[in-house]
């Protein structure tokens, strides 16, 4: 299988239906998923204290507030047209019918100066169309040149269509430019919607520059910084020089584990996008809380807002402070991540990530959980990396990569995260690649309370395992391996680290033959 940048991200609900070919309702797998994970589940009464901060971390709690891992409103998700959505969809979708009508209004941007012809600066026709808000910007077909877009709230910029209308960022724009963002980070904006057309954030302009993002949350395609009630539809990213969709707070936070930078970002809703030529991550979250992201398919990352060989640059990336997010039938495809969630070790890690659906192809780290610098055994406990719920994840064939040459492939990765369930699974190794002697999924590094249940794993033939669960001083424990079907992979199926004594391994069967 290979996805092209093409890829229509809303076949990817029957591409993985097909390719998992489970009988059981979405309905029964989702509350089968649940039922998992409330048997695993394990909370502090209050949230735990981090460790001791560093000076830097000190001076960046200033401008931060307190993380806790609890969802007040404790929201789940239902089943509505064949999809898992969260609860305050509903809520979402009542808010969007508030925006269309107070950007009832509807004004073409040709009328105010605009001409789509590549080459123009429309930045001013832009402003004009926009105003103060309460507008819905019409784009019709054409390449627009712009020095940036900010939009005010109860505002709608929607076009013809990805590839049709085409917002291109100007060739005497700055490094740090983003190419559309909300108009007011500190005060925050709301009911804004981006809808059917490209954006081009023309990183050619700067030539043959090793690093492409200036860092802090600029040089994005999109930014919504300190945005409640925000829509992002059926739009395509090409090129940015740091992410192609930031959701996030003013600016990112490292003022330690247990600590969240203020004013991100709520109730945002990122469907049908894609993306392609990032130089760090498609879409990416940062302290912001309720954010959906359906239908949607990132590839090919350029990795240049890296070092060389060390570019983490993943398809769909949780991150930072992020909590409380629902992934729902997304693709990636040769990326460093398809899907990450994790935190630095200055920041607290993203906690309730809920994934229904997701199809890996040929990324280095199909599905990476972790908090760094909360693995080792040295290292403190993470306060933060709390509660996963996947299912129905595919991965295909991962492989080395170029972007993170010291990085070996996998299917699956969980370290320092607690109370992870992935549930209904399938991992497909190509069985003529060299794994290296590597196992093709792992639960590592202090992670606690996993569940990985009914899956299948085939075509690892040069892995160490199919599943590695690690012993030693930074092993896993409480881990529950059940239900596993290995066909023709792996000589091993579940490798259990020396001195872990507290995994359960059941009903795991094996098909392998000496050919093929």
């Amino acid at each position: 299988m290979k996805l092209e940048k093409t890829h229509n991200p809303a076949t990817n609900e029957a591409l993985l239906a097909a390719v998992l070919n489970d009988p059981l309702p979405l309905a029964d797998i989702t509350m089968e998923t649940r039922r998992l994970f409330e048997g695993i589940k394990q909370l502090p009464k209050e949230q735990p204290k981090s460790r001791r901060k560093t000076a830097s971390e000190w001076m960046w709690s200033i401008f931060s507030k307190p993380y806790s891992i609890y969802d007040d409103h404790q929201y789940r998700e239902f089943i509505e047209n064949r999809q898992v959505v969260p609860d305050w969809k509903p809520g979402l979708d009542r808010q969007y019918e508030k925006l269309e009508k107070a950007a009832g209004r509807i004004v073409n941007v040709k009328d105010f100066g605009a001409i789509g012809d590549g080459l123009m600066d429309c930045t001013t026709a832009f402003e004009r169309a926009i105003g103060t808000g309460n507008v819905t910007v019409f784009i019709p077909p054409g390449v627009y040149v712009v020095k940036g877009i900010r939009l005010p709230s109860w505002t709608r910029l929607a076009g013809a269509g990805k590839g049709v209308s085409v917002l291109k960022l100007h060739d005497q724009a700055a490094k740090r430019q983003r190419l559309v963002t909300n108009l007011d980070h500190a005060k925050g904006n709301h009911h804004i919607s981006v809808e059917n057309l490209s954006l081009d954030w023309n990183v050619e302009r700067l030539g043959k520059v090793r690093k492409t993002a200036t860092g802090g949350t600029y040089s994005s395609c999109l930014t919504y910084a300190n945005v409640t009630f925000g829509w992002v539809k059926k739009v395509e990213a090409a090129n940015p020089g740091l992410h192609c969709f930031d959701i996030t707070s003013p600016y990112y936070n490292y003022g330690g584990d247990g600590r969240r930078a203020r004013s991100g970002s709520r109730y945002v809703w990122l469907d049908e996008t894609t993306g392609h030529g990032f130089g760090d991550d498609g879409i990416t979250t940062h302290h912001s809380d309720y954010i959906f992201i359906s239908n949607s398919f990132f590839c090919d990352p350029s990795g240049r807002s890296h070092k060389r060989g060390f570019s983490n640059s993943n398809g769909i990336e949780i991150d930072d402070g992020s909590r409380f997010v629902w992934l729902v039938n997304n693709s990636t495809a040769r990326c460093f991540g398809g899907v990450e969630i994790k935190a630095h070790a200055e920041s607290s890690a993203a906690t309730g990530v809920f994934i229904s659906g997701h199809l890996s192809v040929n990324d280095n780290r199909s599905y990476n959980f972790r908090h760094i610098g909360h693995h080792r055994a040295g290292d403190p406990q993470s306060v933060s990396a709390y509660n996963i719920l996947a299912q129905r994840l595919v991965s295909i064939a991962p492989v080395f990569t170029e972007l993170y040459r010291q990085s070996t492939p996998r299917a699956l990765v969980v370290s320092a995260y607690r109370n992870v369930v992935v549930n209904r699974f399938l991992f497909v190794g190509d069985k003529q690649y060299d794994y290296r002697d590597n196992p093709a999924a792992a639960v590592q590094f202090k992670a606690r309370r996993v569940v990985l249940a009914n899956g299948a794993v085939t075509g690892f033939k040069t892995a160490s395992s199919d599943i590695s669960i690690a012993g030693g001083r930074q092993g896993a424990a409480d881990v529950q391996v059940r239900n596993i079907h290995s066909i023709q992979s792996a000589e091993k199926v579940v490798a259990v680290g020396k001195g872990n004594r507290r995994t359960v391994v059941e009903a795991v069967r094996q098909e392998r033959s000496s050919r093929g």
